[in-house]
């Protein structure tokens, strides 16, 4: 099956970008998309998954609250009905020391009503009715388990489509960070960001619901010539590869799966001088655990994954950007968890 046009374009409108006050000064979050393992090159299954990466969330959250950093786990249903996974998000979450958000793999959250192929794995492709009934089925099983209602949401492979944003508005979600700014997935029948930059945005004229997109950059001599250039990267893989390794013109999103430490400060430096107030860096929990991704494939991948985080933050402080809650960031957005 083919994807529509441009499901982004239908539902993301960037002209009434979120506003801070003076003192909010700069910010990063750090977001986890905490899920399963799975094949990543392999079809879409509902069953066969592992949650071995659950044993090493402590020792991630243990490393960043050093840096007095409360991460955003978004969770899907695998890890939600994983006992010790639960245990550890119902803890963190109590004691206001992480936030939990809802992360959706359509294939393996009920209710399963569709067939798992490719197309069907990004939750915005499937009719309204379903894509409502699995997010709503995933919230309440995360709401019982951890004791409260997740209001932020990131569709899994970031799919969201035309009736999404419909779908959170009308059960008091505040933040959808489903937008990777910057990439087009509409090859992989999924939607396109590429028009979509870095900076978050309202989604409704009442200011109930904004869009946290994931932050990428362009950087380099020709960073001036985005609109030129940016659709090379998605149309062609050596185009992007050529560029890439010129340094004249590079995409960088701040996470740590595919981009160095190099690559993440730069990044970094270009959001400064160009503003941005927040940066969003996000990773798949899986990393956590040596040989589940492409990124750590052992254990000296998964050191090699800590020095990164230590590199890049260390460059944070000293650029003089620290770290956001999701609590503090709503309530400079002047919304109110309570009233959801």
């Amino acid at each position: 099956m083919t994807s529509r046009a441009n499901p982004a374009a239908e539902v993301f409108d960037q002209r009434d970008n979120v506003q801070w006050s003076d003192d909010f000064g700069c910010r990063f979050l750090v977001s986890v998309d905490t899920e399963e393992e799975f094949d990543w090159n392999g079809p879409f299954e509902r069953d066969g998954h592992t949650n071995v990466s659950v044993s090493k969330l402590e020792r991630f959250q243990a490393f960043v609250e050093k840096y007095e950093i409360d991460p955003v786990y978004f969770v899907d249903y695998s890890i939600i009905e994983h006992p010790e996974a639960a245990a550890f998000l119902k803890l963190v979450a109590t004691e206001k020391r992480a936030s939990i958000g809802v992360h959706l793999h359509p294939w393996i959250n009920p209710p399963f009503e569709e067939e798992t192929n490719n197309y069907n794995s990004y939750a915005g492709n499937l009719p309204k009715e379903l894509e409502e009934q699995k997010i709503l089925a995933l919230r309440e099983a995360i709401s019982e388990k951890i004791g409260e209602t997740p209001i932020i949401y990131r569709a899994g492979r970031y799919g969201v489509g035309p009736n999404s944003i419909d779908i959170l508005a009308k059960h008091g979600f505040l933040i959808d960070s489903s937008v990777r700014s910057r990439f087009d997935y509409r090859a992989q029948s999924g939607p396109d960001f590429a028009h979509i930059g870095p900076k978050p945005f309202w989604l409704d004229a009442e200011k109930s619901l904004f869009e946290l997109p994931l932050t990428t950059v362009f950087s380099g001599p020709f960073r001036q010539q985005a609109d030129f250039l940016s659709p090379l990267f998605n149309r062609s893989k050596m185009a992007e590869t050529l560029l890439s390794k010129s340094k004249m013109f590079e995409r960088i999103p701040l996470t740590p799966e595919g981009v160095t430490a190099r690559e993440a400060k730069e990044a970094i430096d270009v959001a400064l001088d160009d503003q941005l107030q927040l940066l969003v860096f996000s990773f798949h929990s899986p990393s956590l655990s040596a040989g589940h991704t492409p990124y750590v494939q052992s254990s000296a991948d998964l050191d090699k994954f800590y020095d990164w985080w230590r590199l890049v933050i260390d460059h944070l402080i000293d650029r003089g950007v620290s770290p956001i809650s999701i609590t503090q960031l709503l309530a400079a957005s002047g919304l109110d968890p309570e009233k959801s």
